[in-house]
């Protein structure tokens, strides 16, 4: 409690950027405490696994529409190719730090 005619300290405020979140080194620390071999550097199944998150074809095809795929979905293949890096561009477009070779 600040005495009268004492300045009083302001709070500090920090003006350093926030840190890109290293997705490849989290995501590895996650694929390491799987019980079994997740290739989700290649594969938007097993991304979506690793995530907890539905990775069914039905679940797919609401994501690959949510993310505007214009292909055919019943191409499950190439929607998939195309899924995992427009996943991983907005996953960079937000902030996150991802593979290189993830946004091809």
């Amino acid at each position: 409690m600040a005495h009268p005619g004492s300045p009083q300290t302001a709070p500090s405020t920090s003006t350093a950027a926030i840190s890109e979140v290293d997705v490849a080194s989290k995501l590895e620390t996650l694929a390491c405490q799987e019980g079994e071999q997740l290739n989700w550097r290649m594969s938007i199944v097993d991304l979506l696994k690793l995530l907890n998150i539905d990775s069914s074809l039905s679940a797919r095809k609401k994501l690959a529409a949510e993310l505007h795929y214009t292909g055919s979905t019943e191409d499950s293949a190439a929607m998939n190719v195309w899924l995992y890096s427009a996943v991983m561009k907005k996953l960079a477009d937000n902030g996150a730090k991802v593979p290189a070779d993830s946004l091809e």
